[in-house]
């Protein structure tokens, strides 16, 4: 059985939390961002990240700002406000719950 559905899947609902990882340890631009994001082995289209940083800048977990670019247009660099610092503290939480939950069950599944 082809698996490859299910983990596209898995990866589109953690993708903001990661996007929120990857901008607290440094601000950064878009090929930036889809360059760490395919680091890891996650692979994603600026299509799928602009929508993604274009909510998360409207719900206040972002902002944004334009510098100059020694190679072309300037770029936007996107950062981590305050209140996306709080916001990501809580997803680690909800995340190592949802980790333990599946070892969990992993530990007392036969396979």
């Amino acid at each position: 059985m082809n698996t490859d559905n299910q983990k596209a899947q898995m990866r589109k609902g953690i993708l903001e939390y990661c996007i929120l990882l990857i901008l607290s340890r440094e601000d950064a631009y878009t090929s930036q961002i889809i360059a760490q994001l395919k680091k890891a082995e996650m692979i994603v289209v600026e299509g799928t990240l602009y929508p993604i940083l274009t909510r998360q800048k409207n719900q206040g977990l972002l902002c944004y700002r334009w510098e100059e670019s020694s190679q072309g247009p300037p770029r936007k660099y996107y950062s981590i406000t305050d209140e996306g610092r709080e916001y990501l503290g809580q997803l680690n939480i909800l995340w190592q719950e949802l980790v333990a939950q599946i070892d969990k069950l992993s530990s007392n599944s036969i396979i």
